[in-house]
């Protein structure tokens, strides 16, 4: 069993003070941490994934035109109209100053294409393309998967099921997790959904 470690999206954009502020979201950067240390010091990887998207991608409400957190439709694909976030090469849209990043073994980037958004951190939101972040991990035999970050009710999740889907062994940091929350319960039943698909949550 070999085991890495999975850093979703602890960016500027989505900690206090960012066009996305998910409430408390830089308290996951301790936990990262901690568990990130934790990790290299056993000589395990440790991955971090970024929100990467051109200026003019079209989940962004700025774009569509419609009502931020709305919800309707890009390339045949349900989609929440988003605040412009997570922009390539932005402040915004590196990691929260105080995730330490000398524990970072690979940095992965997703949202790049502007007419599909990509919550997940191995596949666009239509299974159309895939990340590098898969065949990265088979390429040094990982198997077992611990991930935490934002947002709990988007991203994480759907990282989790698809790394679930993909076969691999999946464990969630609870603590080191925080949701937009759109809906007050949402964070919980994504746990929920992850737990029901065969995830441990811890």
């Amino acid at each position: 069993m070999k085991r890495a470690l999975i850093i979703i999206d602890i960016q500027n954009d989505f900690c206090p003070g960012g066009p996305m502020a998910v409430r408390e979201g830089d308290q996951t950067v301790a936990v990262a941490n901690r568990f990130a240390r934790e990790f290299h010091d056993r000589g395990e990887c440790v991955v971090a994934l970024q929100d990467w998207h051109p200026a003019n991608h079209g989940s962004f409400a700025s774009i569509s035109g419609e009502p931020v957190y709305t919800l309707g439709e890009l390339n045949g694909l349900a989609q929440i109209w988003w605040p412009d976030h997570g922009i390539e090469n932005s402040v915004g849209a590196d990691f929260h100053p105080d995730l330490d990043r000398s524990l970072i073994d690979a940095v992965f980037h997703k949202g790049g294409d502007v007419e599909v958004d990509s919550y997940s951190a191995f596949f666009d939101n239509g299974h159309r393309r895939k990340t590098e972040l898969d065949s990265w991990l088979r390429e040094r035999g990982i198997s077992d998967l611990v991930m935490l970050g934002i947002a709990t009710d988007y991203c994480v999740k759907y990282s989790v099921l698809d790394a679930l889907e993909l076969g691999y062994n999946v464990e969630v940091v609870k603590e080191g997790c925080r949701g937009v929350n759109l809906n007050p319960d949402d964070s919980e039943i994504a746990f929920a959904q992850m737990e029901a698909q065969g995830a441990v949550l811890i």
